[in-house]
């Protein structure tokens, strides 16, 4: 999904950030974007979440479909893309803190919410919050996507397994390659033979690596050591908050297996499930018009039969 007036990865990184602003949140710097309607019809803004290890712009191929009747905002997280990457402990509070301050800062009080891996967990924290009275905002509709919700399942790839056992410190070693490591590990959860848009991913490459990004992957992960010890926290949260909820899997994932769908869906029968055969763990980027679709179609109306 090549924009017509961009001819590189550095131009359409910098068209990224213009389209965003930093704010501060602590005494560090978080990148958030507001994307407005093209039709504005009342429905609420739509706040998107991202996964691990990337960064909002995984959400560029779908944004223009989301934000054709809602304002679309998006969050780095901090420690990833345009957001600073300070030398820290990360962890799953702080990740949530950043988009509760993105939203604040925005004047919002009430979002509907589209999440996908890491950003399921960061708004399990979100829900977590609001069900004790403490979020800033209300959640309206919900949509989760491919995350790994149940550790049970999880089948972590081999370079998580790497980065997992390697101290939470900085390490430059990790992306001395280019990242050409990282390319392959983003591309390598992809379905079999799905076709791979090499300018997408060229450019979330070029925003893990900004700042030393790619060093601070022992750090970020950490997240998973949070989810193990209070997965009835975050998953708890996801499964009890009393907003109406929906899934879009990528059937073929091999990270956040199919089973964890079909888990999720047990403990909420109210939840559809669509499915998205051949798809892998990034349905956003490997079928964005499909992936588009069933979200809309999960924040707006009935369940259609089939995707």
């Amino acid at each position: 999904m090549r924009d017509a007036d961009v001819g590189d990865v550095d131009a359409a990184v910098t068209k990224w950030e213009a389209a965003g602003e930093h704010i501060t949140v602590g005494p560090h710097q978080v990148w958030c974007a507001r994307f407005l309607a093209t039709t504005y019809v009342g429905k609420p803004p739509l706040l998107v979440l991202h996964g691990f290890p990337t960064c909002s712009f995984d959400w560029r191929p779908v944004l223009e479909i989301l934000r054709a009747e809602r304002d679309v905002v998006v969050v780095d997280h901090l420690g990833f893309g345009l957001s600073d990457k300070p030398d820290l402990r990360y962890g799953l509070r702080l990740y949530a803190d950043g988009a509760e301050a993105a939203i604040a800062h925005l004047g919002l009080t009430h979002v509907d919410l589209v999440t996908h891996d890491l950003g399921d967990s960061v708004g399990g924290e979100m829900l977590a919050r609001s069900l004790e009275g403490t979020l800033g905002f209300t959640v309206g509709r919900r949509v989760l996507s491919n995350g790994s919700i149940y550790m049970d399942l999880a089948q972590l790839s081999i370079g998580q397994q790497l980065l997992l056992g390697l101290p939470d410190e900085r390490n430059d070693l990790v992306g001395a390659d280019g990242g050409v490591s990282f390319r392959g590990g983003v591309a390598g959860t992809f379905a079999p033979d799905m076709p791979i848009d090499d300018f997408e991913l060229d450019c979330i490459v070029a925003l893990a690596q900004r700042d030393r990004g790619l060093s601070l992957l022992p750090r970020t992960i950490r997240y998973i050591e949070d989810r193990r010890a209070e997965e009835r926290r975050f998953t708890g949260a996801i499964e009890s908050h009393p907003s109406p909820v929906g899934v879009v899997w990528g059937d073929l994932d091999p990270i956040a297996v199919y089973a964890m769908a079909e888990r999720f869906v047990a403990t909420r029968p109210d939840a559809p499930l669509i499915t998205l055969d051949g798809v892998g763990h990034y349905p956003m980027l490997e079928a964005p018009d499909r992936f588009a679709a069933a979200v809309l179609e999960l924040l707006d109306g009935p369940l259609a039969a089939s995707f």
